[in-house]
């Protein structure tokens, strides 16, 4: 079983260049062909003919998973999970910390080639003591390992290579490495994360650097190329 997983914090669709246009992160995606993709900070109007999620979707032959968490007039803002393949179970989990912005994530399974693969897609908090408590909600939800495959992937969120946060993401996910994807122009920090289990199953992890990639969104795409005997 090969998979091509994304991660990617798209930024509304504004680039680094200032300029909000949802057409070229669909092209960036396209140039990837990812068969999941994990996306933060998107927008979408539900069932408007100009809903960019519905684009992106139509461009890339995905279908959408709704990770929104909170609503912005008639649009609604958060996380968002795209797939070619339907999603075999879905939760949603609440990490949301008091007095600071709404945040979820997305726990779903899939069935690759006959194996069960499960994914938790989210985007961590600003503040250090948000993203701990947001962790150790995450870490029990890896405890079972009853799955073929098991993935977390997102923004972190997370400057400090040696904070608790990723120590305690690194017990359960040995040996994962990051790559630089922010700012995109000239990335400096490993804001975004693809943890894989087992370890041996990732057998390529970058940063897509391409020309557009780094002018679509402040954050580099981080794609993971991923094989299961």
């Amino acid at each position: 079983m090969k998979l091509k997983l994304v991660t990617w914090n798209v930024h509304r669709y504004v680039g680094s260049d200032g300029v909000a246009c949802h057409q070229r992160c669909a092209e960036v995606l396209g140039e990837i062909g990812a068969d999941i993709v994990a996306l933060q900070e998107v927008e979408s109007q539900p069932g408007q003919a100009h809903d960019a999620l519905a684009h992106i979707c139509a461009a890339t032959g995905c279908q959408a998973i709704d990770g929104s968490t909170m609503a912005l007039g008639d649009a609604r803002f958060g996380n968002a999970l795209l797939a070619r393949t339907p999603a075999r179970e879905l939760r949603r989990h609440d990490l949301s910390f008091p007095g600071r912005e709404p945040r979820l994530a997305l726990d779903v399974v899939f069935d690759f080639g006959g194996h069960s693969v499960q994914l938790i897609a989210t985007h961590l908090g600003l503040r250090p003591a948000e993203r701990r408590a947001q962790v150790r909600q995450l870490v029990p939800l890896f405890e079972k390992r009853h799955h073929s495959l098991e993935l977390l992937a997102g923004d972190l969120n997370e400057w400090f290579l040696w904070g608790r946060p990723l120590r305690m993401l690194h017990r359960v996910f040995p040996g994962t490495p990051h790559r630089r994807t922010w700012p995109a122009r000239l990335p400096l920090l490993s804001l975004d994360r693809i943890w894989v289990h087992p370890r041996g199953a990732l057998r390529r992890l970058e940063a897509h650097c391409s020309p557009l990639a780094r002018i679509a969104s402040d954050h580099l795409p981080l794609v993971a190329e991923i094989e299961l005997e």
